[in-house]
C-alpha cells in the first residue's frame, strides 16, 4: 500500500472513485477539479497500482493558524472493511502536521460517521442552528455581491471562534451558492423549487422570512451559527493545541 499525492494520470481514477462513493455528476466533478482541486491538497492510496482510497482538503485559517478542512474521504468498494480509511487519515494527519497545520476539520454526513471519526481522535467542535420558515409579507433590502465582497464582510460577521474559509473554498462555494448582504446580515444561498436554501446566514437571523420574500421564494431553510445540530469535528495537532473552533460554516454538502 502506498499513500502519496496523485499523479496527473490518476485523475480519471480519482473521478471514478468519487462517483462510486458519492454519486455526483460529471458536471459537478468538472467544477471541483477545475476550481478547487490541487494535487498538493490530495492524498491517494494505491494498492498494486489500483486507486483504493482518497481524500482532499481546503486551506482554512483559525486563530491566525492554518487548519485543513478534509473533504470527500472515500474508499473504493473493493477495499472497504480493511482499515484503509483509518490508515489514510492517520497518514494525512502526520503529513499536515509536518506542513505546519494546527489541526484538521471535517463535516460528517451521518451520525454513524461522527462515531467513526471519534475512533480516530476527532471530537465534535461546533453545531449549527437550522431555521425553516415561510416568506414574510414584507421583503427586506438585499443586494447580491461578488466573492471578494463576501470574503471581506464574512470576516466581520464571523462569530468568535469561527473558522475563516477563503481562497479555493470560496471559489468552489460560489459555484453552488450566491452571495448576498443586507442592512445587518450576510447570506450564501441558492434556490430550488421555490425554496431558498441558506447555506450560511450570519448576523441578524430574525430577518430570514423577509429574505425569503425579497428573493421571491415561498419557503426558506437556513443554516446559522448556534446550538441544535452537531456539525463539524476537529483534531488538533502539536503541544500547543488550539482550542476547538466554535463555528465552522461553509460545508460543501
Amino acid at each position: 500500500m502506498n499513500i502519496d499525492k496523485p499523479k496527473p494520470t490518476q485523475i480519471p481514477a480519482l473521478r471514478h472513485l468519487w462517483k462510486e462513493a458519492f454519486g455526483d455528476t460529471d458536471a459537478f466533478l468538472d467544477t471541483f477539479f477545475s476550481t478547487a482541486f490541487s494535487k498538493e491538497r490530495c492524498r491517494l492510496v494505491t494498492i498494486e497500482g489500483d486507486v483504493a482510497a482518497a481524500l482532499y482538503w481546503f486551506d482554512c485559517l483559525y486563530m491566525d493558524r492554518p487548519v485543513a478542512y478534509v473533504y470527500a474521504v472515500a474508499t473504493a468498494k473493493a477495499y472497504r472493511g480493511q482499515g484503509i480509511c483509518h490508515k489514510l487519515m492517520a497518514d494525512t494527519s502526520q503529513h499536515l502536521k509536518k506542513l505546519g497545520y494546527a489541526g484538521v476539520l471535517l463535516v460528517p454526513q451521518s451520525k454513524a460517521l461522527f462515531s467513526f471519526y471519534e475512533s480516530m481522535g476527532f471530537q465534535t467542535c461546533s453545531s449549527v442552528k437550522k431555521i425553516d420558515c415561510d416568506a414574510a409579507c414584507d421583503g427586506i433590502d438585499i443586494k447580491r455581491i461578488d466573492r471578494n465582497t463576501y470574503q471581506k464582510l464574512r470576516r466581520q460577521y464571523l462569530p468568535t471562534g469561527g473558522v475563516i474559509q477563503e481562497k479555493e473554498s470560496l471559489t468552489f462555494f460560489q459555484t453552488m451558492s450566491n452571495f448576498y448582504t443586507g442592512p445587518d446580515f450576510l447570506l450564501a444561498a441558492y434556490t430550488k423549487n421555490d425554496i431558498l436554501y441558506g447555506t450560511e446566514l450570519l448576523g441578524n437571523t430574525a430577518v430570514a422570512p423577509n429574505i425569503v420574500k425579497a428573493l421571491d421564494c415561498e419557503k426558506g431553510s437556513f443554516r446559522t451559527p448556534g446550538e441544535g445540530t452537531a456539525f463539524a469535528m476537529y483534531l488538533p495537532f502539536g503541544p500547543d493545541r488550539l482550542p476547538a473552533p466554535t463555528y465552522f460554516g461553509l460545508a460543501f454538502d
